[in-house]
C-alpha cells in the first residue's frame, strides 16, 4: 500500500491520529508526519489535566459526607448533612476534573498522545454509578491509566484492577472468600456474610485482555474471583485509608486453577499471578490489537493491520509505547480515506482546537454531551463508550449535532475567515465540494456552521 502525500499524510496525523487539528498544527506536522507523531510517544506517560484532588483525599471527603449524613437522620433531620451539602461540591469536583480534561485536550500540542490515553481510559472504564466513583473517576484516570499508557500492558492491567475507582465500581471491595476468616466469623456471631462478587474478575476476562471469545468458562472467571477476594479499599481507620487494600482476612484460601493453569495460595500474589499470565496471553495481544485498530482506522480493522500490532505486543512483552509506534508506521492508517466518526466528545473538542479554543465551564460543557449521547464520566457500562459509527451517527444525533455546531458558530464565526478556517482545520483532506459550499455560504456562522457538519469534519 503507498503512502499519500505529505500533504495528506500531515492532516490525517493531526484529525485521525489526534483530535483534530488546531490552527498551524497540520502545517507542523507536514515535514515529516510521522515523526511528527512519534515524538509524542514518552515513556512517563500521557500529560495530566490541570488541579484537582487525589482519589484518597475525595474518598475522605465522601466518607465525612456518609458520616454527617447517617448522624443527621439518628438525629431526626432526614435531609441530610444539616451544615453542608458535601454531596453538592463532590460533584462540582468531579465536573471541575471533567473540564480539565477537555481543557487539555482543546489545547494540547500532543493531541496522539491524548487520544491515546483516553483509549486506554475507556478501555478500563469505570462509570459514575454511585457518589463515591464519581469523585474520583477524574483521579483514577490520572493515578491510574496517564503513567501507564506507553509501558507495559500488565502494569497498566494491575494498577487500573487495584485502583479503588474500578474496586468500587465492580463491586469488588466487598468481595469475601466463602471460607475465609472473615466469612467465618461472620457466620460464627450471626452476621450477614459479604459473599462472593464475580464482577470484576469477568470483565477484566471478557473486556480488558483475553476477551469473550477466548474459550474460558465460567468455573475460571470463579477461580479468579476467588483469587481476588481480599483485593479491597481501606476504611479511615485502616493502615491505608481510602487506598487500596489487601484483605488477608477476606481472601479465599486455597490454589486456584484459572484456565488450565494453576495457582497455588500466595495471598495477593496468587491473583497478581493469573493477572500476569492474561496479560502475557496471545489471545490478550489480539483482543487488544483488534481493538486498538478498530479505534484508530476502521470499524472493520484490517486483518493485516491486527496481525502486526499482534506480533509486536507478544515480541515486546506488551509493550504499548512499541504498540504506538507499530500504529503510526502501518501503511493501513495513513488511508485517505476517512472511516472512523467521531464520538460527541471527539466532536465536540475537534470543534474546539479548530478555532484554537477551549471550553470555558462544566455547566456548558455537561449539557452539550450529554445532550449528544455522552455524558461526561458516564459510560453505559463496562464495556466503555462504543467506537463504532452506528452508535452516533443517527438522524435525532445528527440534528443535535447540526444545532450544536450553528450555536457554536454564532459565538464564534464572526472573527475567522470562513475558507482559511476550512483550510486550517482539514489541510488537504477538505474536498473541493466542501471548500465551494463553505466559500458561497451567504454569512460566515453558515460557512463555519457547514463546515463542522461536513463528512469531513464528522468523520477522521
Amino acid at each position: 500500500m503507498s503512502l499519500p502525500s505529505n500533504d495528506m499524510m500531515a492532516a490525517i496525523a493531526a484529525t485521525r491520529f489526534g483530535l483534530g487539528a488546531r490552527p498551524g498544527e497540520i502545517d507542523a506536522a507536514r515535514s515529516d508526519p510521522r515523526g511528527f507523531l512519534t515524538a509524542q510517544i514518552r515513556s512517563d506517560g500521557a500529560d495530566q489535566p490541570q488541579g484537582g484532588e487525589g482519589s484518597a483525599q475525595r474518598l475522605a471527603e465522601v466518607s465525612a459526607y456518609q458520616m454527617e449524613k447517617r448522624d443527621a437522620k439518628a438525629m431526626g433531620d432526614p435531609k441530610g448533612p444539616p451544615v453542608r451539602d458535601l454531596q453538592k461540591e463532590l460533584r462540582k469536583q468531579a465536573g471541575d476534573d471533567f473540564l480539565a480534561r477537555a481543557r487539555l485536550g482543546a489545547n494540547t500540542d500532543a493531541a496522539f498522545r491524548e487520544r491515546w490515553a483516553l483509549f486506554w481510559a475507556n478501555h478500563f472504564t469505570v462509570s459514575s454509578t454511585s457518589l463515591a466513583v464519581t469523585s474520583i473517576a477524574g483521579s483514577y484516570e490520572q493515578e491510574a491509566v496517564r503513567p501507564h499508557v506507553f509501558g507495559r500492558f500488565e502494569d497498566l492491567l494491575v494498577a487500573a484492577s487495584t485502583h479503588p475507582a474500578m474496586l468500587l465500581y465492580l463491586d469488588q471491595a466487598q468481595s469475601t472468600g466463602p471460607n475465609s476468616r472473615a466469612s467465618q466469623y461472620q457466620r460464627k456471631n450471626a452476621k450477614k456474610a459479604g459473599g462472593l462478587n464475580e464482577n470484576l474478575a469477568r470483565e477484566i476476562m471478557e473486556l480488558h485482555t483475553v476477551g469473550v471469545d477466548a474459550g474460558y468458562a465460567q468455573a475460571d472467571v470463579t477461580e479468579f474471583a476467588r483469587a481476588m477476594t481480599g483485593f479491597s479499599v481501606g476504611r479511615p481507620r485502616d493502615s491505608s485509608p481510602h487506598q487500596f487494600l489487601f484483605r488477608d482476612n477476606a481472601h479465599e484460601p486455597g490454589a486456584r486453577t484459572v484456565m488450565g493453569k494453576h495457582y497455588p495460595q500466595t495471598g495477593q500474589a496468587q491473583a497478581l499471578a493469573v493477572m500476569r499470565d492474561l496479560a502475557g496471553s496471545p489471545r490478550t495481544a489480539r483482543h487488544v490489537s483488534t481493538k486498538l485498530a478498530a479505534h484508530f482506522v476502521s470499524d472493520t480493522p484490517p486483518p493485516a493491520l491486527v496481525a502486526r500490532l499482534e506480533k509486536t505486543y507478544l515480541d515486546s512483552g506488551g509493550r504499548l509505547d512499541e504498540m504506538a509506534l507499530t500504529l503510526v508506521n502501518a501503511p493501513e492508517a495513513w488511508d485517505p480515506a476517512p472511516a472512523k466518526f467521531k464520538t460527541p466528545y471527539e466532536f465536540a473538542i475537534s470543534t474546539w482546537r479548530a478555532v484554537g479554543a477551549q471550553p470555558q465551564a462544566i455547566g456548558k460543557l455537561a449539557p452539550v454531551l450529554t445532550g449528544l449521547g455522552q455524558k461526561p464520566f458516564s459510560p453505559p457500562s463496562p464495556k466503555g463508550w462504543a467506537d463504532e459509527a452506528q452508535t452516533w451517527c443517527a438522524p435525532d444525533a445528527l440534528i443535535k449535532r447540526l444545532r450544536f455546531s450553528e450555536s457554536f458558530a454564532a459565538g464564534a464565526a464572526d472573527r475567522l475567515d470562513p475558507n482559511v478556517f476550512a483550510q486550517s482545520a482539514l489541510g488537504a483532506r477538505l474536498t473541493p465540494p466542501v471548500a465551494k459550499a463553505v466559500a458561497r455560504a451567504e454569512t460566515r456562522r453558515e460557512a463555519m456552521a457547514l463546515l463542522l457538519m461536513s463528512p469531513e469534519f464528522q468523520r477522521r
